[in-house]
C-alpha cells in the first residue's frame, strides 16, 4: 500500500487492485505521475477537492483518500451498479461486501477466468483475447427497483460463479440499464454463453477458483 499526503489530504494506493484505467494520470497529471518513479503521487500539486474528484473516478478502488481537516469521506452511490466492460471485467460500484475483503465502494472483478488475483481483475483478459460484449440487450423486466442502494454482498463460489446479493442494476458500458434484481449468479469462468450471467459452463470446462 503506497501513501502520499499534503496538508489537506492523504492518498492511499493499492497496486494489487490497479488495472491501469489511467483516470488518475489523465485527470490530474501533476498529481499522479508514474514517470517520477517509486514516489509518483504529489497531492500538494492540486486542491483536495480536485483530488477527491479524480480518486472517486478510479473504477478499481485502487486509489482511496482521507481528508485531514474534515470527517467527510467518499459516499456510497445512490444506485448500486455493475458496469460491463467490452471484452473485459465487470466494474462494481456500491456498498460492496466482498468475501474475505475489507468493505469498499469500488471494484473491478474478473469475468474472463484468467486473473491471478481473483476475484479482482488483473488485465489477464487482454492476453487471453477474451470476448464478451459490454452492450447486451435490455431484459424485459429491467425496471428500476424501489430501493436502489444499500449493501451489496459478493461471494465467490468455489469453482463457480460470483453470487451477488442486494439491490443491483447491471448496466452496459454506456450506462444503459440492462437488468435489475436482488440476486444474480455472475459468470467468472469466461465460458458462459449467457454472459455476464452464469449458465453452468464452469462445470463443463473444469473451472477452478477459490
Amino acid at each position: 500500500m503506497g501513501k502520499a499526503a499534503s496538508d489537506d489530504i492523504e492518498i492511499q494506493f493499492d497496486g494489487k487492485k490497479c488495472i491501469h484505467a489511467r483516470k488518475c494520470v489523465l485527470g490530474l497529471p501533476d498529481v499522479f505521475d508514474p514517470s517520477a518513479g517509486r514516489q509518483w503521487m504529489f497531492p500538494e500539486n492540486a486542491s483536495a477537492e480536485e483530488i477527491v474528484r479524480v480518486v472517486e473516478a478510479c473504477p478499481s478502488g485502487a486509489l482511496t483518500y482521507e481528508l485531514k481537516s474534515a470527517d467527510a469521506k467518499e459516499a456510497a452511490p445512490k444506485v448500486n451498479t455493475a458496469r460491463l466492460w467490452e471484452n473485459g471485467p465487470v466494474e462494481y460500484h456500491g456498498e460492496l461486501e466482498i468475501d474475505g475483503e475489507e468493505p469498499r465502494l469500488r471494484a473491478v472483478l474478473c469475468r474472463c477466468g484468467k486473473s491471478k488475483n481473483k476475484p479482482f481483475c488483473d488485465n489477464a483478459h487482454l492476453k487471453a483475447d477474451f470476448v464478451a460484449t459490454g452492450d447486451i440487450a435490455t431484459k424485459e423486466d429491467a425496471e428500476a427497483l424501489e430501493v436502489r442502494d444499500g449493501p451489496l454482498a459478493i461471494k465467490p463460489i468455489k469453482d463457480g460463479p460470483l453470487m451477488v446479493s442486494g439491490n443491483l442494476e447491471i448496466v452496459a458500458g454506456s450506462g444503459r440499464r440492462v437488468a435489475t434484481g436482488k440476486r444474480f449468479a455472475m459468470c467468472r469462468c469466461g465460458a458462459s454463453k449467457n454472459k455476464p450471467f452464469c449458465d453452468g459452463s464452469h462445470k463443463d470446462i473444469g473451472f477452478e477458483a477459490d
